[in-house]
Formats: structure tokens, sequence, C-alpha cells
């Protein structure tokens, strides 16, 4: 059985932001790997986050980031309750959520807000691209493509712009905090703006 040290346990803590036994449980299962140890625990994260999702969130704070004096963003996000719209891991997510709106200036905050018209100009475009295929595959391809256009324009699906490995996306760094402070966490809304734009690119609601 591989023996797992308090000071890797307290490094998985630190970096998930799961309890104790749980990291030690999941280094354990994982026997020792860390990296798999994460993957346990963000399973159980996103297990823990569903169960959560249901629940009202009506609590929150709206933040703002402001960049060169060139970029605003406001962004809503809500929890469901005051107590912890005011801890620091809280407002650390506004903070972070705003900060990578103004770097990566989302179009709409997720996918099942794209407009049904947009995405079917998308596949057009697509489909035009992709000749002397099969149907089948044409399809997949498709959709790979459409996954790609997400991961682009929906603020949930960006990947994080702090992530140091580029592999989190924004809707895993909420669950995370959703299996820390062990509330329901969402962002309702967000709009940007930039110096010279016509008009601002927002707001986009949940």
């Amino acid at each position: 059985m591989t023996e797992i040290s308090a000071s890797v346990v307290k490094d998985l803590r630190e970096k998930t932001g799961a309890g104790m036994m749980e990291c030690k449980k999941a280094l354990t299962e994982s026997s020792g790997d860390f990296e798999k140890a994460i993957d346990l625990l963000r399973q159980k994260g996103l297990a823990t986050a569903a169960k959560k999702a249901g629940r009202t969130a009506s609590e929150g704070m709206i933040g703002s980031y402001i960049h060169m004096d060139r970029i605003g963003v406001m962004t809503e996000v809500n929890c469901e309750t005051d107590f912890v719209a005011r801890t620091d891991d809280f407002k650390e997510l506004v903070k972070d959520i705003g900060m990578h709106i103004a770097a990566a200036n989302p179009t709409y905050l997720s996918r099942e807000d794209v407009p049904q018209d947009v995405i079917e100009r998308e596949k057009e475009i697509y489909r035009a691209q992709v000749t002397n295929k099969p149907p089948q595959v044409t399809e997949k391809i498709i959709e790979g493509k459409l996954d790609k256009f997400f991961s682009e324009t929906c603020l949930l699906e960006q990947i994080f712009v702090k992530d140091p490995e580029q592999k989190k996306k924004i809707k895993d760094i909420i669950t995370e905090k959703v299996a820390k402070l062990g509330e329901n966490l969402m962002v309702r809304r967000f709009v940007r703006f930039q110096l010279g734009e016509n008009q601002p690119s927002g707001p986009k609601s949940c």
C-alpha cells in the first residue's frame, strides 16, 4: 500500500480546496498519483455541484474590473447566502471572472445562450468546408467545429486565462468553488466595455 505523506495531502488540499480526509482518500485511491487524485476530486466536485445546481442563488455581488483604463467589465455572480458573498474565495472568483472576460472577450454566457440562427449559420459554413465525406463523418466534423466555436465564444466554455496548464474552463473553476464553499454559484450576466466601441458587448445573461 502506498504511504501518503501529510505534506502531499496538504498540497492537494491547497490546490483543490477539498477537505483533508477527501484528499487523503483520493490519493489512496490513485496510489499516490497527484494528478489522478485531482481528477478524482474534480469528479466528486462535479457531482457535488450537480446536487446544488437546482438551489436558489439570489445573493452574491456585482464585480467590476478595469484594464488599463481601456476595457471595463461588470459581472454579476450569485450565491445562496450573503455569508458566502463576503468570503475572500467568492470575491476572488468574481474578480478572476471579470479579468477573464476583459482578456477573452466572450460573446455569450453559455452555449445555451447562442441563438439558433447563429448555430445554423455556423453549421452551414462548416458543411461547405467539408467535401467528399460520408454524411456521418461530415456531421461528426461539424459537431467538433461547433464545440470549438462554443469554446471560443461562450464564457463558461472558455479556458480560464490564468490556468497555467490551459486545461480548466471557467465552468470548472466555478465547480471547484461550489465544492469548496458548499453553495450553488452561478454567473448571472456580464457586460464588457472597450474604449472606442459603438456599444458595449453585453449584457449576456443566463
